[in-house]
Formats: structure tokens, C-alpha cells, sequence
């Protein structure tokens, strides 16, 4: 059989497309009918007692809550100190390349591991972050960072910030690199300062990179497991808890399957309602 020509680049994304539909499109569409009872259980049965669940469980809807706020605040803390840091990277200094490999290391560190490096920095007794505050007499005794409630959630958006900004970094760092220097050039011959060129040169010119930046990231760190599981698992009671987290636990601790698929099927919903403005953007672009 011959081929047309404009077909011929179907065949060679067929077998990454087939590994993908495979790897993801597969536990998709499980979770899917788990969540409704149709499949793996003794007597299938399409039933919304998953989805009613939801709305009166408590722990849900704090971990929901929390899921919101730890999303929110990591991913601005990501974009503020990621422009920051990239700014200060596009400027023409020396050993410019030494310092972006510096500011990408935490990016390499692996989620799993980044949370147990911080779970033993801010370890009650031997940890470094007490060690550090009672040599400089900012705290007269031990904190138990992880072990209350309220520190433990900020110590975990601590952790996340510094492991995760060099990705908007990179982003954006690409996106000042894109901008012409003419322009900046034309501003400094019309006696624009610093500040004015920022507000309305760089900034424009970022807005695509900005939203990029901003929708992957926040996918991601939706999505976050192993850096609150190794850090925190989630605790005290479910004070750091998040949906990823919530929906392990259901599946493979308490082994409530259609529960566990449920609450997946609502962060791939939010998740997919957070990508919109990224495929709407990104198809108007082409």
C-alpha cells in the first residue's frame, strides 16, 4: 500500500504516540470508570457515591484547601524569585555561565530527595535550621518545625520554593534573552530610567514566557508527590496534606479504588482547566 506523502509523519510519531496513549491514556481512563464503579469491583455498577463523597468529607475539602494554597504561593514565589534571578543571570558579568549553573542546581535535585534533605535541616534536634538559629540567639530552645501544624506547611512551601524557581527561571531568563536590545537602546535614548524600561519593555515582551511559566508550573506542582511524602507525608493529621497525596493514600494504603480515582479525576479536571489559556495562547501564536 502507498503512502501519501504529507502521511508519512504520522508513521514516525506513531510508536511515541502508542508508548504515551499506553503509559498515561491507560490509568486515565481507569481512574475514570473506577470513579463511577465499573470496573475491578465485584458488582460493576455506574454509581456517583465517589463524587457525593467528596463534597461531605472533611479531609478532602481541607486537603482541596490546601492544595490551592500551597499551589498559589509556590508558584509565585517561583515567578518572583525566577525573574528575580534571572534578571540578575542576563546581565553581562563575569563567570556568567558559573553562576547559571549555580542557580539551576536545586531544579537537579529529585523531589523525593529534596524533601528528606529539608526534613533533616529542620529535624527538631540535629537539624541545621535550629542549629543555625540558636548560634545566632534568634531562638532560645528547639523548634519542632514538621511537628506543628502551621510551621510544618510553611516549611514544606519553603522547601518547594527553593527546589522549584529555576524552572520558571529558566523560562524566563529565555524570554529576556528573545527581547531585541534595540528597544532597550531607543528607551535609553529617550531618557527612559531603569524602572520605566522594565514596566514597559521587559514585562511585555515576558507576557508569553509569563503564562507559560505560570500554566506548566502550576500543572506541576498540582501534581507535586514525592517532595511532600518524603517531607511531611502529609502531616500532622493533614495539616501539609495534598490531592496527590490524598488519592495514594485511598489507593494503595486504604485501597478504596473508586475513591482514589475520584479524587484523581478532580485534579486532572483542575489541571485541565488550568492548561486552557496555554493551548489557547499557544494556537492563536501558530
Amino acid at each position: 500500500m502507498r503512502i501519501r506523502e504529507n502521511h508519512k509523519g504520522y508513521l514516525f510519531i506513531l510508536p511515541a504516540f502508542l508508548l504515551l496513549v499506553s503509559i498515561l491514556g491507560f490509568p486515565a481512563v481507569a481512574a475514570v470508570l473506577q470513579s463511577f464503579n465499573l470496573i475491578w469491583v465485584k458488582s460493576p455498577s455506574f454509581s456517583l457515591a465517589s463524587y457525593q463523597r467528596l463534597l461531605g468529607d472533611a479531609e478532602f475539602l481541607g486537603t482541596l484547601k490546601n492544595t490551592v494554597i500551597f499551589v498559589g504561593l509556590t508558584v509565585s514565589f517561583h515567578l518572583l524569585i525566577g525573574l528575580g534571578v534571572a534578571l540578575l543571570l542576563n546581565l553581562e558579568i563575569r563567570n556568567k555561565r558559573f553562576f547559571r549553573v549555580i542557580a539551576i542546581l536545586p531544579w537537579t535535585v529529585p523531589d523525593v530527595i529534596g524533601g528528606l534533605i529539608w526534613k533533616f535541616m529542620f529535624d527538631t534536634l540535629p537539624g541545621m535550621i535550629n542549629a543555625m538559629l540558636l548560634e545566632f540567639a534568634v531562638i532560645s530552645r528547639p523548634v519542632d518545625w514538621l511537628g506543628n501544624p502551621k510551621l510544618a506547611f510553611g516549611c514544606l512551601i519553603f522547601a518547594e520554593t527553593w527546589r522549584g524557581y529555576p524552572f520558571a527561571m529558566l523560562i524566563l531568563l529565555a524570554g529576556l534573552q528573545a527581547i531585541p536590545k534595540e528597544q532597550y537602546e531607543a528607551a535609553e535614548i529617550d531618557g527612559a530610567s531603569k524602572f520605566k524600561s522594565f514596566f514597559y519593555i521587559t514585562l511585555p515582551n515576558l507576557k508569553f514566557m509569563i503564562i507559560i511559566a505560570t500554566v506548566l508550573d502550576t500543572i506541576w506542582e498540582s501534581r507535586l508527590f514525592g517532595m511532600i511524602y518524603s517531607m511531611t507525608g502529609g502531616g500532622p493529621g493533614y495539616s501539609s496534606q495534598v490531592l496527590s497525596l490524598l488519592t495514594y493514600k485511598h489507593y494503595f494504603l486504604f485501597f478504596n479504588t473508586s475513591y482514589a480515582g475520584a479524587i484523581a479525576v478532580v485534579l486532572a479536571g483542575f489541571m485541565f482547566i488550568i492548561s486552557i489559556p496555554y493551548l489557547v495562547i499557544t494556537m492563536r501564536r501558530d
